[in-house]
């Protein structure tokens, strides 16, 4: 059920690029899927948001793939990509041991279609995670994503997963052309710390900035999270207090009600980026309250879950 649509500009269309997994969590001898990546959670959580949006991703053509399509189309995602033939859906798996110790397997092919890169103009463009790092489609994301800048506001999340990236210095390479494309830039301090370790948060944001993106944003669980702008603005804001059940999908709610509270501040294509460098306190800070808000009631909740436009509002004014 698409949820209530709240007052965004008619041309706030998001486009989210990047990967779409099925993760399975064995526990000795029950095995259950769970819809997941972090960009389909971030297209997933923006169309609970009554954002109008569209994902770009490599779906396989199987139970699982079309298992992931229905749990999008279920809120109104726009799948842009007809589903694989042949190709399997990636999967994550979690295997549970008699001593409660996790261990983690990847399969996954990432790929895009020469033809999906020409997927009509968008004012909200959104790419990172393993999409972006993984051969061979991580480069032809970077193309996809170039090409949408001349008419989009770019938002970039790296979502680290050293289990499938390069070398750290191919990484860190690789976070630099990413950067470079973007106006928008989130990660998570344990991002940071795997990219830059024993490098102060602060300093890491500062040379972000310089890379490229007018805004970096780096959360940081419970501490709350850290603003820095091109503009000289440097803000830290409190997490918001909530009973955590588990943080799955906590990252990608953030990020989706973040690119949703661009499009409600009228932030969006590519006009706006000299709003963005400009960006006043209490605009940004509005902004990501919101989005430490929608983070807040994911957790509060069992897995990637995160919440409708009206839910959020509501928790908004009982808290």
């Amino acid at each position: 059920m698409n949820s209530p649509q709240l007052q965004y500009p008619v041309a706030g269309r998001a486009l989210i690029i990047g990967e779409s997994i099925t993760d399975v969590v064995v526990d000795g001898e029950s095995a259950v899927d769970h819809p997941g990546g972090s960009p389909l959670n971030v297209s997933f959580g923006l169309a609970r948001l009554g954002l109008p949006t569209a994902f770009l991703s490599d779906i396989g053509d199987d139970e699982r793939g079309a298992s992931l399509e229905a749990h999008l189309r279920t809120v109104g995602v726009e799948v842009l990509l007809e589903r694989a033939r042949g190709r399997r859906s990636a999967t994550a798996t979690t295997t549970i041991g008699e001593d409660g110790s996790a261990s983690y397997a990847f399969d996954i092919e990432w790929a895009l279609p020469a033809t999906a890169l020409d997927h009509g103009a968008r004012t909200l463009v959104h790419f990172g995670s393993i999409a972006a790092f993984l051969a061979p489609g991580a480069q032809q994301v970077e193309t996809a994503v170039e090409r949408a800048r001349a008419n989009a506001i770019v938002t970039y999340d790296p979502n680290i997963r050293p289990q499938l990236l390069p070398a750290l210095g191919v990484a860190r390479a690789m976070v630099q052309r990413h950067l470079a494309l973007s106006d928008v830039a989130k990660a998570s301090d344990e991002d940071l710390a795997w990219l830059y370790p024993g490098v102060d948060l602060q300093a890491v944001a500062d040379s972000w900035l310089d890379a490229g993106p007018a805004i970096v944003i780096v959360t940081c669980g419970a501490d709350g999270a850290f603003i820095a702008t091109r503009g000289g603005l440097r803000l830290k804001l409190p997490a918001q207090r909530t009973t955590v059940v588990d943080t799955i999908g906590a990252g990608d709610s953030f990020t989706a009600a973040l690119i949703a509270g661009l499009a409600l501040a009228g932030i969006f294509g590519s006009e706006s980026r000299a709003l963005l460098a400009d960006i006043s306190e209490e605009t940004i800070a509005v902004i990501v309250t919101r989005a430490t808000r929608c983070a807040a009631i994911t957790v509060s909740r069992a897995g990637a879950n995160p919440p409708t436009a009206h839910e959020l509002d509501s928790w908004q004014a009982k808290n």
